[in-house]
């Protein structure tokens, strides 16, 4: 059986959760969100606990089994709480404002202003100038937009300038060494 997906979820008192036929939502105080789960991956709802099962032992739908559990459970906890990612920064002028709705302004040391459009379902925050903070209640959202930032200037080993996650460690290089010429 698998580890992860015999686990149960417990559904907190701000969520409500419906399934028809296939189609599961979570309703909660953030927003709503839905998942199509396969045929062979049965929800069980009673009062306040989810259980996940499968209809056999296959190798797909021992796969399914555990995916599903995390999905689900990732869905309520987005909707109750929501999701968010922290970036920060390096580098001189490196600059980010989230002041207008519809785009994060980024400087990061192109000739050019860079302006990030903002997908519907996320929010941006910029505490200070050199911080980030992407927020959302779908988690996988809320990290491919975090990566898609981190991308456009990815911190570099010698001097560790570019986009970081607030808890990444940036293994750094030594710099070139003056040799004594022959």
């Amino acid at each position: 059986m698998s580890q992860i997906g015999k686990k149960e979820i417990l559904i907190p008192e701000n969520v409500s959760v419906t399934l028809d036929s296939n189609i599961f939502t979570a309703k909660g105080t953030l927003g709503e969100l839905s998942y199509n789960s396969v045929d062979g991956i049965t929800i069980l709802i009673n009062d306040n606990i989810i259980f996940i099962s499968r209809k056999n032992d296959e190798k797909k739908y021992k796969e399914l089994h555990g995916l599903t559990r995390s999905l689900i459970f990732n869905m309520i906890v987005g909707v109750s709480e929501g999701y968010k990612k922290e970036l920060n920064l390096v580098g001189v002028g490196y600059t980010a404002d989230a002041s207008n709705i519809n785009f994060l302004l980024l400087n990061l040391g192109y000739s050019h202003p860079i302006y990030f459009e903002k997908p519907d379902s996320i929010d941006f925050e910029t505490p200070n100038a050199t911080t980030i903070i992407v927020k959302g209640i779908n988690k996988q959202e809320v990290g491919e937009v975090a990566a898609k930032i981190r991308s456009l200037r990815k911190p570099e080993p010698f001097k560790g300038k570019g986009i970081k996650y607030s808890n990444e460690v940036i293994r750094r290089k030594a710099g070139k060494t003056v040799g004594v010429g022959a």
